[in-house]
Formats: C-alpha cells, structure tokens, sequence
C-alpha cells in the first residue's frame, strides 16, 4: 500500500496544493471534451472559452461588479446576525443543560424548516428590500449554527472540567477560560461551514423581488438562454466561497494555534 493513503496520515502543504489544483484541471478538461466535443449542446452548457467571454461582457457592459457587492453584503449580513445570536445560545445550551432542555425541542424543529418557505411571508412582513433577503439567510443559517455550537461544547471533555473544580475554579470561570477556549476552533470550524450554507440561501432570495445580485443576474441570463452568463455567475459564488473558506482556515489556525494537530 502506498504510504500516501494511510488512514489519517497528512499530506506535505506543497503536494495538497498540486493535488487541489490537479482536480481543477481535469475538471477543466472534462468541461471542455463534453462542449468543444460537441458531445453537449451550446444551448445547455456552454464552453469554457465562451462562459469566460460571458464574463467578461458582465463585467464591461451590465456592471456585474455592483452585482457581487450586493450578494455579497447580503450574505455576510445575514451571517453575522445569525452568529450573534447562535454563538452566544449554543455556547449557554452546551455548558448549561437546562438552557438546553428549554431550546433544544424548538430549535430542532425550527432547523427543518426550509428557509425558502419563508420568503412569501417576509415579503409581506419586510417587503422586498434588503431586509427581506438578509432574514432569508438568518433564518437558514442561525437555527443550524446553534444546533452545531451546541454539541461542540456539550462534547468538550468532562476531565478538563473536573480538573478546573479541582484547582478551585468557579462556574463563570469554567466556561470562559475552559469550555470556550476548548470549544473555539471547532466554533470556528462550524461558522466556516454555516457561512457556505449562507451562499445557497441568498441566491433562493435573490430570486424573488431582487433588481441587483447574482442571483438577479442568473435568473436573467436564464430568460436569454445564456448558459455563458449562467455558469459564469455560479463559478463566481465558487470562487468567493473559496477565498472565504482559505482565509477562514488560516484565521482559524492564528487564532487557536493550540488546535493544531487535532
């Protein structure tokens, strides 16, 4: 067996890097048998060298620029509120059990609600502004984040805890220099993961009531039969998702350098 693929073993930066970059490649290359081939249809699925066109022609004639500054305000709007608010509820239902006893039904009821089923009522409660699209992703992100925080506390190890009683530290001072600094790089880790989730939903609320952002522009380019503008619009939610997730990883291990290795 190679000694790449043992269970668990981690791989040299540099090589990650290539093997990362390689699945791009042959995606890339895939993409461009199936158009250039003519195995697919232009008119559903454009070529990579005419999504890039597409791109271009967003960019330099609909200002596409402002149309990314939307979404993107939108989401990290949204997630934001969502983290200010599960972040503090999950910690309080994960250290303290009868916190957890009291939420815990609702918000596992609350989180199979889909966010989308939403929409027509926000309308009618916020109309169709920003607010409206920005409590679409509250709502989708915030019941999932509590959940996630909620069992990353609960699970923090018992003996750590014990030992804090042992030393003669007090409740107060068992969740804020044991349980949190225990907890807070998976925290890190679950808000990396919510944020992503965040990206689906304010596409499904750009598609109602929107006159900017991505999702806005997808749906248009749908009117047109332009799969160029389409894909490209989606390629971009891609890359911006990817950015965001690297920097969240290298915030995370900056800040809790003491997870390393777990």
């Amino acid at each position: 067996m190679s000694p790449l693929f043992t269970p668990l073993k981690p791989v040299a930066p540099a090589l990650r890097t290539v093997l990362g970059i390689s699945c791009f490649v042959l995606f890339f290359l895939g993409w461009g048998i199936a158009t250039y081939g003519g195995f697919v249809k232009p008119l559903f699925l454009a070529s990579p060298g005419d999504t890039l066109a597409a791109g271009i022609a967003l960019f330099r004639e609909f200002g596409f620029a402002e149309d990314i500054a939307v979404t993107v305000w939108r989401v990290f709007a949204g997630f934001v509120m969502a983290a200010a608010l599960a972040v503090p509820l999950g910690i309080l239902m994960g250290a303290f059990k009868p916190v957890e006893g009291f939420f815990e039904a609702f918000v596992s009821f609350a989180r199979y609600l889909p966010a989308s089923a939403f929409i027509p009522l926000l309308i009618l409660w916020a109309g169709v502004g920003e607010l409206q699209k920005i409590l679409v992703i509250f709502i989708g992100s915030v019941f999932q984040l509590v959940i996630m925080v909620t069992v990353i506390v609960s699970g923090i190890r018992t003996d750590l805890v014990e030992a804090a009683y042992t030393l003669g530290a007090k409740r107060d001072g068992v969740v804020l220099r044991v349980l949190l600094p225990a907890a807070a790089p998976q925290i890190f880790e679950a808000l990396r993961l919510v944020l992503g989730w965040a990206w689906t939903y304010v596409i499904v609320a750009e598609l109602v009531g929107a006159s900017r952002g991505i999702g806005h522009m997808i749906i248009d380019a749908q009117r047109f039969l332009d799969t160029g503008q389409m894909i490209f619009g989606i390629f971009v939610i891609g890359v911006i998702g990817l950015i965001t997730d690297l920097l969240f990883r290298a915030l995370n291990a900056r800040l809790f350098p003491w997870a390393k290795g777990r």
